[in-house]
């Protein structure tokens, strides 16, 4: 059960991941002095909250001449968060709101009237799609539902010092078997989202929270000068640090027992680094091993190639989406699938693998009892 043990470690090194400019202290609100330009003294306002959704912890820093105006800031993205939460929610409804559970809830019934954000984020849930050969799948939800259900009982027992229950493989295949986009439509001029399919469903965990990261900094990051947004491994750096020093992004360990983590990623201007691993929402079941919650499409279980990856690259929804599709593939396969989305946009996106010593494939390094493969795009700005 170690973890379990862990869990909470691994949680506290996410939320404090910007190594050159995390604090300890301060932790609800606080501003600092922390370095000069163009003759006016910037202050480093930091705060941190805890209910904006996506069942994470959210952390924002800014470099400010006025922390009223960074505190306001702040209180939009939190603000806007919670709105994307409730839009991207397929567990739960809200007054007023047609989200992806309404859309889910109206499968094979009728189409729903949705808000842009929801149309938009299908759409490059799609573009991914085809950029992976249909690794990335929003619409397997049937068989993510049935995985969420599995899991949530087996932490529950777990916590109570009993292991979980697998899913029977008749109830996997059967889930499996109801997905695709052929059976979605998608109206841009009405905005609405029909699944024709009564067992079909969308499940954006692997796209939802880089997405509104994404938007939420686009938006607020226009009166920004320099910081970055942290909404739980999903990283959104803004500007070059004034002091002309790089980000300094941790690769965590996924046993949470180095405080600095595996590796240091460094990088300048703003970026995305966004990390899918199997260290959190996971159980024990009853043949002693762990089972996490992203689900490789090709064997319907959870995959098993790696404990961590992260993609760094500038849009914090494409780097949900490539971590999330890479951890299901092989390194050579995951190349490709950066390989598509290059070639499609013009736009490059990084990888760092970490995987146990016992399954190392690809050329990389061992730290720590782990393998780490890196991006060659990355090979000036990684450090172990």
């Amino acid at each position: 059960m170690k973890r379990k043990i862990t869990k909470l470690l691994i949680g506290a090194l996410s939320v404090c991941t910007l190594l050159a400019g995390c604090t300890t202290k301060g932790s609800k609100n606080s501003a600092s002095n922390n370095t000069s330009t163009n003759s006016e003294s910037l202050t480093k306002y930091e705060n941190v909250s805890s209910d904006v959704g996506f069942d994470t912890i959210y952390s924002y820093m800014e470099y400010t001449t006025n922390t009223e105006s960074a505190a306001a800031h702040f209180k939009d993205s939190t603000t806007l968060l919670r709105y994307y939460n409730q839009l991207f929610d397929i567990y739960n409804d809200y007054d007023g709101i047609n989200n992806l559970k309404t859309v889910n809830d109206n499968a094979g019934i009728k189409p729903i009237k949705v808000d842009k954000p929801i149309i938009d984020m299908l759409h490059m849930a799609k573009q991914f799609y085809d950029y992976s050969n249909g690794e990335f799948d929003i619409t397997m939800g049937a068989l993510l539902k049935v995985w969420h259900k599995y899991r949530e009982e087996g932490i529950k027992l777990n916590a109570e010092k009993q292991l979980g229950n697998l899913p029977p493989e008749e109830e996997l295949t059967q889930a499996a078997g109801c997905k695709g986009w052929d059976n979605v439509i998608i109206n841009d001029e009405e905005s609405t989202v029909y699944i024709t399919q009564p067992c079909q469903s969308f499940d954006v965990g692997g796209i939802a929270k880089g997405y509104a990261t994404e938007l939420v900094a686009q938006e607020v990051s226009q009166n920004m000068q320099a910081g970055y947004f942290n909404v739980g491994r999903n990283i959104r750096t803004v500007n070059d640090k004034p002091d002309g020093t790089t980000w300094n992004v941790g690769i965590a360990d996924p046993e949470g027992a180095l405080p600095n983590g595996l590796a240091l990623i460094s990088s300048k201007g703003s970026f995305s680094f966004v990390t899918s691993g199997d260290y959190e929402r996971f159980y024990i079941a009853t043949d002693g091993k762990s089972y996490h919650h992203i689900i490789d499409p090709s064997t319907n279980y959870p995959a098993s190639h790696y404990r961590s990856v992260t993609i760094i690259t500038e849009n914090s929804g494409v780097a949900d989406c490539l971590s999330t599709t890479l951890f299901t593939l092989s390194i050579e396969d995951g190349k490709k699938v950066l390989e598509a989305y290059k070639q499609a946009t013009g736009k490059e996106a990084n990888a760092v693998w970490v995987m146990d010593l016992d399954k190392k494939q690809g050329e990389g390094k061992e730290t720590n009892g782990y393998y780490v493969v890196s991006s060659e795009g990355l090979k000036d700005n990684i450090t172990y």
